[in-house]
């Protein structure tokens, strides 16, 4: 069971797991997932999500078991209330981002505003 943290981001059980597996499939555990937000994409700002071994000036990073989430300080507002989850069904699957803050998104669903 997870609860909200500092950053305001949660990290389900099922996208723990996940990433957890996937970590061990790279060998290294002196990575984190990096969750950012960057300009772009058809609604103006998409997110980002990738393994990271750097530790940036005012990173927040939260521990979720064995995973570290790690936030840029840009990033962090954005991510207030954020859940993030990992599907696996036929017509999808990979992380999904359920974000409070989110105004509107694109018809793809890669980016938001």
């Amino acid at each position: 069971m997870s609860t909200e943290t500092a950053t305001g981001i949660l990290l389900t059980p099922v996208a723990a797991e996940k990433v957890a597996s996937l970590l061990a499939q790279e060998g290294r555990d002196d990575l984190k997932l990096r969750v950012a937000v960057q300009p772009g994409g058809c609604s103006g700002l998409r997110y980002q999500l990738y393994f990271d071994d750097r530790a940036l000036d005012g990173d927040a990073v939260v521990e979720f078991g064995s995973v570290k989430v790690v936030t840029d300080k840009m990033s962090t507002p954005y991510l207030m209330g954020a859940t993030i989850d990992f599907v696996d069904t036929i017509q999808k699957q990979g992380f999904t981002i359920d974000n409070p803050n989110a105004q509107g998104s694109c018809a793809c669903g890669d980016s938001f505003n």
